[in-house]
């Protein structure tokens, strides 16, 4: 059975990735989104699919008009970006929490079935044990970590305080098809695919052992899906990653070694607000919305890789 839903920041690398997976079973879709770090072209071939309100996660009037007669609002939207955050904390706080209540109260307002609510990684900080688990205590380092787990919280609360239906999402390092390689604030993986196929250095942050938990794009679309529907993940907080572990010097040879080049690497310093290592522990989502990865990392760099450089 089809329903009418609204992607946040659907025209981001993430939102736009679930929007696509959104019309391709049945959805009516409408995208949320003021372009500050989304692309018009990642909705290309779209405007007879997706009705789309322009504006603000600031604005509580917006965020209403968007919320207005959906079933499930998947929320997407964010300032995203550690450094980011390091840089301008207000206007990262403004975005990510304030942004968030505005879609909860909207959500509530309108008697919304579900929010799903795309968290970070990032909340666990330095602390505890690897791999991270849900049960462990956070501890965020950056603005944006701090942002991340208010949302978090905030959906905790409007379950228990007004009913209404949430699943917050970890995720871990997302990447793949439509991630923006050119922001100063990219992510690694398309900053790596870019200059290693350009033949330039890689810029590395600290000494390249620092670990991630690289999870490609259609594994986290997935998790979306079904924590949409499941029964008991109401109120839930779970990890979305693929359960590995991989070096950002490893990540740069795989890369290099895909396109078939050498890898030149450039080490600056280690750049404040990030974690050292990030590994999930994913039962939790296997318990309760029925996540399971489906492709792995070298499969989902090699799709990235296609995507990026026109060879797929």
């Amino acid at each position: 059975m089809s329903s009418t839903v609204l992607v946040t920041g659907g025209a981001g690398f993430i939102g736009s990735n679930l929007v696509r997976a959104l019309l391709e079973r049945g959805d009516s879709v409408r995208v949320l989104d003021n372009f500050s770090t989304g692309f018009r072209g990642n909705l290309d071939g779209l405007d007879a699919d997706v009705v789309l309100v322009e504006g603000d996660l600031r604005s509580y009037e917006r965020v209403h008009a968007a919320v207005r007669g959906v079933d499930v609002v998947y929320h997407q939207g964010a300032l995203p970006s550690v450094p980011r955050s390091v840089q301008d904390p207000l206007t990262t706080t403004a975005v990510n929490i304030e942004g968030t209540l505005n879609v909860l109260l909207a959500a509530r307002d309108e008697g919304v079935r579900r929010v799903v609510n795309a968290s970070s990684s990032s909340v666990y900080g330095n602390g505890g044990t690897l791999p991270r688990d849900e049960g462990q205590s956070p501890d965020p380092i950056s603005p944006y970590a701090v942002a991340k787990l208010a949302g978090e919280r905030f959906c905790t609360s409007f379950s228990r305080v007004y009913e209404i239906e949430t699943v917050s999402l970890r995720y871990f390092n997302v990447f793949g098809p439509r991630q923006d390689p050119n922001s100063q604030y990219a992510a690694v993986v398309p900053r790596f695919i870019r200059a290693i196929a350009d033949g330039a250095p890689v810029t590395i942050y600290g000494d390249g052992e620092q670990s991630r938990d690289f999870t490609y794009v259609a594994n986290v679309v997935e998790a979306n899906l079904l924590a949409a529907d499941a029964a008991d993940a109401i109120g839930a907080i779970v990890n979305v990653a693929t359960g590995g572990s991989e070096t950002v010097n490893a990540l740069a040879d795989t890369i290099g070694r895909l396109l078939g080049r050498e890898v030149e690497k450039s080490f600056e310093p280690e750049r404040a607000g990030d974690v050292r290592a990030s590994w999930a522990d994913i039962s939790l989502a296997r318990a309760t919305i029925g996540f399971e990865p489906r492709v792995g990392l070298e499969e989902g760099l090699q799709r990235t890789v296609e995507s990026l450089l026109g060879g797929g």
